[in-house]
């Protein structure tokens, strides 16, 4: 089952546990979430979350998104929902 997510509370619902998220991981998971299938590069991703020029942005993407995983995936380093794409971005795979 996908992660749902609550817009009041910034919380995500996954595997039967509710987590909080911060502001950050929050945008960046309903980004990818509203773009499911579609690889986004880090500068994508930081452009449309932090509204600004993506300088060098790579490695706060990847650790957000660790985080997101730590709270999402049933096992983080084998992520089912949020794959990377080396050197492409990210994409967001829905439960089938």
């Amino acid at each position: 089952m996908n992660p749902l997510l609550n817009k009041e509370t910034r919380t995500v619902e996954s595997n039967g546990k509710s987590s909080h998220l911060t502001p950050i991981e929050f945008d960046i998971l309903s980004y990818l979430m509203e773009n499911p299938n579609e690889v986004k590069s880090a500068e994508e991703i930081y452009e449309n979350v932090w509204n600004d020029n993506p300088y060098d942005c790579h490695l706060v993407i990847s650790v957000h998104v660790r985080h997101i995983r730590e709270k999402i995936e049933v096992n983080p380093s084998r992520p089912q929902f949020i794959r990377v794409l080396r050197g492409k971005g990210y994409r967001f795979n829905p439960a089938e």
